[in-house]
């Protein structure tokens, strides 16, 4: 079950009618800017730069964000990347999602020494740990636990982490 925050919507709007209520419009602008900035950067440490300075998430060390990632434009600051991480080229992290009678927000965690494949697409109110291998192509709907491979729409673990270190252990002996 993902961790959001859910507030219904009042009145006969659906709950994107009512954005400017939820997040103030110059935040937003900001940070259209700085993450349109960002996608087209090659510099990874300019990327890390402007999305802990303008846009308060928690990025760890020798984190890598690849071309076009998109980070959420209405609250980034709900995003926490870990140390020596990867965000393949194109993906989308949401903290939130606007839905007919309601909207939800809620933080996204990425653990340290994950890797995210190309065009994957992480849901608010998830946590990724700490090693985990997400596929290209991926719609992260739920928690991905340490050390596993995982991946599909939805998301589903295709090898566990005792599965990957055996598979990473047989690598090895080969001569």
């Amino acid at each position: 079950m993902r961790r959001t925050e859910r507030y219904p919507t009042i009145g006969d709007a659906n709950s994107l009618w009512h954005i400017y209520k939820t997040v103030p419009f110059f935040k937003v602008a900001k940070n259209f800017f700085v993450i349109q900035m960002s996608r087209y950067t090659p510099f990874i440490s300019f990327k890390n730069f402007l999305f802990r300075t303008f846009l308060k998430m928690k990025v760890g060390e020798k984190t890598s964000f690849a071309l076009m990632v998109m980070p959420d434009v209405m609250f980034p600051e709900r995003i926490q990347v870990g140390d020596n991480s990867i965000i393949g080229y194109n993906t989308t992290i949401l903290a939130h999602e606007y839905l007919i009678d309601e909207y939800r927000i809620g933080d996204v965690v990425i653990g340290k020494n994950v890797l995210i494949g190309a065009n994957s697409t992480i849901l608010p109110g998830v946590k990724i740990g700490d090693g985990a291998i997400v596929s290209a192509a991926t719609l992260v709907n739920r928690d991905i636990p340490p050390g596993v491979f995982a991946g599909g729409n939805p998301v589903k673990i295709i090898f566990t982490k005792e599965q990957m270190e055996q598979r990473q252990s047989s690598r090895s002996n080969v001569p």
